[in-house]
């Protein structure tokens, strides 16, 4: 062959080569679009090639014009920056709207539409996978099909499909900022979004709703968390500050404890501050006490807890409770099995019961997000119940308990005296036509009930309606509803449920354990009729032993709820902080080795804070609450380790993990709580996607399943 003709493919190939290196890059042409659903303009736009999720110097960038499109060349994954001078578009009305808080959004490489969604693809590839996969994995969460394999929302036709996504896109809008305030302006933003969206992954979520304990109370001083135990001192009734705490009314100790701790024991010698109960040298001299020790109970009640706090000093506890100085009361928690719990995994620092006062509506508060009805209360059998409150100049409720001429001027001098401290608020109190509303202990319309079966009913299914405290059917929408509705399956596993439906008398009955009916929230609901709704009932509504049955088979529902009998919740009078705690600490073993553990959340928190104070001033939100800080431990192969979580959180923080979760659709009552936080300048409550890290390298090898 002549030595040209030898050339001429070496030539081709360095002609070709150079045409390829002079051909321009593929042109990427899409839209950013917001959580609100509409149009993003003034993004910045960028191929992210380090896929930090930032839009950094070097990288090809733009921003999205009028109507949310953008135009780049490169091939690579996106980020859209959200900046002060970024504006959504209203679709319903037109207008520019500033967002709320910044974000910012991804999309995985060969997507175009750039949104919240795309955002949570790449999240979930990042946790381990591909977007194609995530991509059909999201749809199927959602309960929708892809219109593409390869996924890009945008030639996403189907009605169906597309407002799946505006919802998702809603719902993501919090945990979006929240990643984007957390990684700050250094931190690893991409592993931020990976954390908050990520979470396919958990597929059982177990709640563990422990009793009446306030942060403080357990958790004083546990390493990294807010938690100095040094408050406020207390201040009487007037205002003035207190020498001294009072006494503590009726004896520290419950009736029938060995050793005793007396009234005339605590009188004059517990110092204005927090003292340990379970000190080796306590503040009354002797006999010193453990934490196996049953202590006297405190009001807990709603009205009070709000007096209690004040103006968010918490220094007002002393004075507007009954049991005198043992609000100040706490215990050494590092002697406990949650203590370690809290130290292995993840401890929740700023976590708020949902509402103010007791069991009875925190439980209802974990269920709907809102306060039972009473309708006609004031023409009912309840109307007795009904409190009489303060007024201001203009004759508008104000949150306080009216003082009965006889109530004690000082808190030394013994608890206050109320002119009707009742289990109903004042008609229209949350509101113009909203009516009559429960806020303290009432008892279920069905057994089992405190309250003795109807006369007229000879089963004994239904409590007497005509009793004062049998609240009726509540018909409210619930997180069971919700589940239900989407095809989730779900549980509510009791203590004692099945002797309390075999015998009521166990009800409040400290030598059968205790079983608390007003602990049992969908109990009160008339989807769980016991007649007309028997077989949801017995689907739903269930008893421990199935709870450690269900777990060590591995068949647990998508959510279980647990709660506690009485022996076992840590509720003061009832049993001691040892017995609950090893109780509490055994079923987490258990759930831990169940086959389902590997892809298992349990979040282990408490009702609300039984009467004891905390220093933290819980966020301004609605006049349902939140109320005192609470304890909260997020157990799970996912979650972050020995981790202090300092996010804002309450007992809605659940239902909004679940909600996002398993793309439910949102009570109406997280909504109100995080609007009014906002408006009262604080920020929505988190959804407990902080404390969990979805990096496959942070699992241990036996929790990667």
């Amino acid at each position: 062959m002549s030595p040209i003709l030898r050339l001429v493919p070496a030539a081709i190939l360095t002609l070709s080569g150079a045409l390829a290196a002079a051909a321009p890059a593929p042109r990427l042409a899409g839209t950013v679009t917001g959580a609100a659903g509409g149009v993003v303009t003034n993004a910045r736009v960028c191929l992210d090639r380090n896929r930090n999720a930032r839009c950094d110097a070097g990288e090809p960038s733009t921003f999205s014009r009028d109507d949310g499109s953008y135009a780049l060349r490169g091939a690579s994954p996106l980020a859209a920056e959200l900046s002060l001078d970024s504006t959504e578009i209203d679709p319903a009305t037109g207008q520019h709207l500033r967002p709320r808080r910044l974000y910012a959004l991804r999309a995985p490489a060969g997507w175009h539409a750039i949104s919240p969604v795309s955002t949570e693809v790449q999240a979930m590839a990042d946790a381990g996978g591909t977007p194609a996969a995530a991509w059909q994995a999201l749809g199927a969460r959602l309960g929708v099909t892809p219109a593409r394999p390869e996924g890009d929302p945008a030639d996403a036709s189907d009605p169906a499909l597309q407002r799946a996504l505006a919802d998702e896109s809603a719902r993501l809008a919090g945990r979006l900022a929240d990643a984007l305030e957390a990684a700050g302006a250094r931190g690893d933003r991409a592993a931020a979004l990976r954390d908050r969206l990520a979470l396919d992954d958990i597929r059982t979520v177990v709640v563990i709703y422990a009793e009446n304990r306030s942060f403080d109370n357990l958790f004083g001083g546990f390493p990294g968390a807010r938690a100095s135990l040094q408050g406020a001192p207390q201040k009487d009734r007037d205002g003035t500050p207190l020498a001294k705490l009072p006494a503590v009314w009726k004896g520290l100790t419950e009736t029938g404890q060995a050793p005793a701790v007396t009234e005339a024991q605590t009188a004059n010698v517990l110092p204005n501050g927090t003292f340990q109960v379970d000190a080796a040298r306590p503040a009354w001299g002797g006999p010193a006490l453990g934490n196996e020790t049953v202590t006297r109970d405190l009001v807990h009640r709603f009205f009070e807890n709000q007096m209690q706090i004040g103006d968010g000093s918490n220094d007002r506890f002393a004075a507007w409770g009954d049991s005198g100085g043992l609000v100040m009361g706490t215990f050494d928690g590092g002697r406990t099995a949650l203590w370690k719990l809290a130290r292995q995994y993840t401890l929740a620092d700023a976590f708020f019961q949902g509402a103010f006062g007791g069991s009875f509506l925190n439980h209802q508060y974990l269920i709907c997000a809102c306060a039972p009805d009473y309708p006609g209360a004031d023409t009912s059998p309840a109307r007795p119940s009904i409190a009489a409150l303060e007024l201001d100049a203009k004759g508008d409720y104000l949150p306080r308990l009216a003082q009965a001429p006889n109530s004690p001027p000082s808190a030394l001098a013994g608890p206050p005296v109320w002119v009707k401290n009742g289990n109903l608020v004042p008609k229209d109190y949350f509101g113009a036509g909203d009516g009559f509303r429960a806020v303290n202990t009432m008892q279920p319309a069905y057994q089992p009930s405190f309250v003795p079966p109807a006369k007229d009913e000879a089963a004994g299914r239904y409590a007497d309606p005509a009793a004062a405290t049998t609240l009726p059917a509540q018909t409210q929408t619930t997180i069971g509803d919700l589940l239900s509705a989407r095809g989730v399956s779900w549980a509510w596993y009791s203590g004692g449920w099945n002797a309390a439906l075999a015998d009521r008398t166990t009800v409040y009955d400290a030598r059968r354990g205790s079983f608390q009916s007003h602990h049992q929230p969908f109990n009160y609901y008339a989807s769980f009729d016991p007649a007309a709704n028997a077989k949801a009932r017995a689907a739903h509504l269930k008893d421990e032993e199935d709870l450690v049955a269900d777990a060590a088979a591995g068949t647990l529902p998508a959510v279980a709820f647990y709660k506690p009998i009485g022996t076992y919740n840590e509720h003061p009078s009832t049993t001691s902080i040892a017995l609950s705690d090893a109780h509490l600490g055994e079923l987490v073993a258990r759930l831990q080795k169940s086959p389902q553990w590997p892809h298992m959340l349990v979040v282990l928190t408490y009702d609300e804070f039984g009467g004891q104070w905390d220093e933290a001033a819980p966020p301004r939100g609605d006049l349902l609450g939140p109320g005192t800080r609470i304890p909260a431990i997020v157990v799970s192969p996912y979650a972050r380790r020995g981790f202090v979580d300092h996010t804002p959180y309450d007992t809605g923080s659940v239902l909004r993990f679940v909600t996002h979760r398993f793309a439910l659709p949102e009570l109406a009552g997280l909504q109100a709580r995080d609007d009014a936080l906002v408006a009262n300048g604080g920020r929505p409550m988190g959804d407990l996607s902080n404390a969990l890290s979805f990096a496959p390298a942070a699992r241990q090898p036996s929790e990667k399943k």
